[in-house]
């Protein structure tokens, strides 16, 4: 089959499309024909070697984490799912691998109607990383929670899952995204210098959290927040550990134990919320934009201008 993957850290051109075995569904996980998956920022930092410190992979390295499909094997002891279903989820190991023709996935839910396979094939890792950090942060009704960078493929999401707890939303992004910000339930500001200033101005009574996704901003970030324990990043800052910021990348590499599996009753439960979301109308994931597996390194290229509105996926 084929499968998106890199054997050196570089630019995005070291990314391909490469021949290689079928992966087969095991205990606890299913496989899927791929339809479309999901390509994050994270993925091209990692494929850059700039969070080779933090991430360190193995050569060839796979890429992908998150993908939709239809089912065409079922793992012992699965149940309440068939071959046939149409899901979308995570993949089931720290190798990633999911941008590619078959993935096998550890924890899924069935793939919302209202969304297209596209939405379907970028929303599990967002949701699960925006759930993620928003329960560290403790973010319920009656916060006031700062995404910066709200206009990403994690933002997006993230400011409708903080709007869905009760939480009162300011999100950073350009002028051009504010009108699209406000549509997902965010109050809109600009990045950059003052920004302190126009977040007070937007919400006198403080800032309860942030929830960085853009990354170079820690400092100020931290005198919003009033405190770095009231702050995460998903962001790969170098500067988080020594500012006392926690930095949020999911599982670490190579601790196959604590991947993210069937068995996790947290990524299953965000994964079936964000389906009654999605039902409801109340969850989208908007899609910057959506390319051929095989022009990956394309879809890499696009990711590195951090101008992309939503997520960028890549369909089979």
């Amino acid at each position: 089959m084929r499968a998106v993957q890199f054997s050196e850290y570089g630019p995005a051109g070291v990314v391909h499309v490469a021949e290689v075995e079928e992966p087969h569904a095991g205990p606890g996980t299913i496989r899927v024909a791929v339809r479309a998956s999901g390509l994050s920022t994270g993925e091209a930092s990692i494929r850059s070697g700039k969070m080779r410190d933090l991430v360190p992979v193995a050569f060839p390295h796979r890429t992908g984490f998150d993908a939709a499909g239809v089912v065409d094997e079922v793992g012992d002891g699965v149940t309440g799912v068939g071959v046939g279903d149409e899901v979308f989820g995570m993949t089931a190991t720290t190798t990633r691998g999911a941008n590619a023709d078959h993935a096998v996935l550890g924890a899924w839910a069935p793939k919302p109607a209202p969304w297209s396979w596209e939405e379907a094939g970028g929303a599990a890792g967002s949701v699960e990383t925006a759930t993620r950090v928003l329960d560290r942060l403790a973010v319920g009704a009656g916060h006031t929670v700062l995404v910066q960078g709200a206009a990403g493929a994690v933002g997006t999401v993230a400011v409708q899952l903080a709007v869905v707890r009760g939480a009162t939303v300011i999100g950073t992004a350009g002028e051009h995204n504010h009108d699209f910000l406000r549509s997902l339930g965010a109050e809109p500001t600009t990045y950059g210098a003052g920004l302190a200033e126009r977040v007070r101005a937007l919400a006198p009574g403080g800032v309860d959290a942030v929830f960085d996704c853009a990354g170079g901003a820690l400092p100020d970030l931290i005198a919003i927040a009033g405190s770095p324990a009231r702050v995460v990043t998903i962001a790969p800052d170098r500067t988080a550990a020594a500012l006392g910021v926690h930095l949020s990348h999911g599982v670490p590499a190579g601790d196959a134990a604590a991947a993210v599996g069937a068995a996790d009753p947290l990524a299953v439960h965000g994964l079936a919320l964000a389906v009654e979301l999605a039902g409801q109308g109340r969850l989208r994931v908007p899609v910057a934009a959506a390319f051929p597996l095989t022009e990956a390194a394309a879809a890499h290229e696009l990711s590195e201008t951090r101008h992309a509105r939503g997520r960028i996926v890549l369909v089979n």
